[in-house]
């Protein structure tokens, strides 16, 4: 099963619907708080280029803010190999 990851922050509206898209889909996954862990943050800053939220992480492939028609593409790409 694809491992996923959603980098967010506390007063993220963004952050929210994507967590809540996840959650109504049945998809698993680990929230990072960037705003709490400043190294979090530095690494995905370094990792990706960008510094907005939501970022989400599906099998080491990123999507950038809340696009529920990515998320569900990638998701069913990794759990289909």
């Amino acid at each position: 099963m694809a491992q996923v990851t959603v980098y967010t922050t506390t007063t993220c509206p963004y952050c929210v619907m994507a967590k809540n898209f996840l959650r109504a889909q049945g998809i698993p996954f680990r929230e990072v708080n960037v705003e709490l862990d400043p190294k979090a943050a530095r690494r995905l800053v370094e990792t990706t280029g960008q510094m907005g939220v939501p970022q989400i992480e599906i099998n080491g492939r990123w999507v950038l803010g809340y696009d529920p028609e990515t998320i569900i593409a990638l998701w069913n790409e990794a759990n289909h190999r």
